[in-house]
């Protein structure tokens, strides 16, 4: 009978050891990636955007891969994929949620679903350029709605300017707020550019980016209205006969990273991502003015599209015209953000 207890108390003594390194196991794997282990961990990352590779967003990608592939030595490899060649801009939220890739940049405008502060880029004339947008965007009232999105998954790191918006059609040339009467012009999505179109008696038909040039060239819309290097890039000008320079809203992006994977990181692999991050948003903002007035310069050489420029009479009309939108979305957005928004062109 002693002998059956000691060898009983044996197999006891022996499941506790198991146990016990099986719980410290376990301990181990879950602070996986909290900044405990040392070194840089081995990785390969994807970026995935859905605008050409002549662009301020894919510039800022190439420079946030640089950065991070020559700070890890090699050890992280990042695949930037442009055009949509992973997923449409339909699908890239889903997908960047599954960590199917871990970065990119999705406009503003598409995330009004989610968050109506998103709707901002998208107010008329709100913001002199791309310096005063910079500068909300990097407040602390900017950053919150960037960080709206974490209940989803993700992290908003910063916010990339794509630029402001100009319109093209196929019908005749944008000179009042009249001459849209009519016109069906392609939208991002969001209430606020419904009602930017609905109020000066125009169409809008929400659909993907990379759709656009076969909706114009088939009609299925009559216009659309962005930065002077998506216009270019994607050769617009060769479905549009003309483009009014008005500004009227702009193109801002939200640079977001999936958030198990940045929490997977240990201190020394995160410090090296955020250098990448800090590159990619420098050099993007950067890109986006310079390729802006390059691009127009492009389109004004290639000649395929009447250019019209406006008076400041004859501007100030488009702004009385859509003031009325601030009436129907300040207390959506909230009167906060938008003061805020403002007080950046001071």
């Amino acid at each position: 009978m002693r002998g059956i207890k000691k060898s009983l108390l044996s197999v006891f003594i022996i499941a506790l050891f198991v146990f016990l390194a099986a719980c410290g196991n376990n301990e181990a794997a879950n602070s996986s990636g909290s900044g405990s282990e040392a070194g840089v961990q081995e990785l390969t990352i994807k970026l995935a955007h859905e605008v050409a590779e002549n662009t301020s967003q894919h510039e800022g990608s190439l420079a946030f891969k640089e950065a991070i592939e020559k700070a890890s030595g090699g050890k992280i490899k990042v695949q930037v994929y442009p055009n949509g060649q992973l997923f449409g801009d339909k699908d890239v939220f889903q997908n960047i949620v599954a960590n199917n890739v871990q970065f990119t940049q999705i406009d503003m405008a598409k995330l009004v679903g989610d968050d109506p502060r998103f709707n901002i880029p998208s107010l008329p004339f709100l913001f002199k350029g791309d310096d005063e947008a910079v500068k909300f965007w990097d407040s602390e009232m900017g950053m919150e709605i960037l960080s709206s999105l974490e209940k989803d998954g993700l992290y908003g790191l910063s916010m990339w300017p794509n630029g402001p918006k100009h319109l093209t059609n196929g019908t005749r040339p944008i000179k009042s707020p009249e001459d849209l009467k009519g016109i069906k012009f392609r939208t991002q999505g969001g209430q606020v550019l419904e009602e930017v179109f609905s109020t000066v008696g125009a169409g809008s038909v929400s659909m993907p980016f990379t759709e656009l040039y076969t909706a114009l060239q088939q009609g299925t819309v009559d216009g659309q209205t962005n930065t002077f290097v998506n216009i270019e890039s994607k050769k617009f000008d060769e479905v549009q006969k003309y483009l009014t320079i008005t500004g009227e809203s702009r193109v801002d992006l939200g640079f977001f990273a999936n958030k198990e994977f940045m929490d997977g990181l240990n201190d020394e692999t995160r410090k090296i991502i955020d250098e990448g991050i800090k590159a990619g948003t420098e050099r993007a903002r950067e890109a986006a003015k310079e390729m802006n007035a390059e691009a127009l310069k492009k389109l004004e050489e290639r000649g395929q599209i009447e250019i019209t420029e406006l008076s400041d009479d004859e501007l100030q009309a488009f702004k009385d015209a859509w003031a009325p939108v601030y009436d129907e979305f300040t207390d959506v957005i909230g009167e906060e953000y938008i003061e805020a928004a403002k007080k950046a062109n001071e």
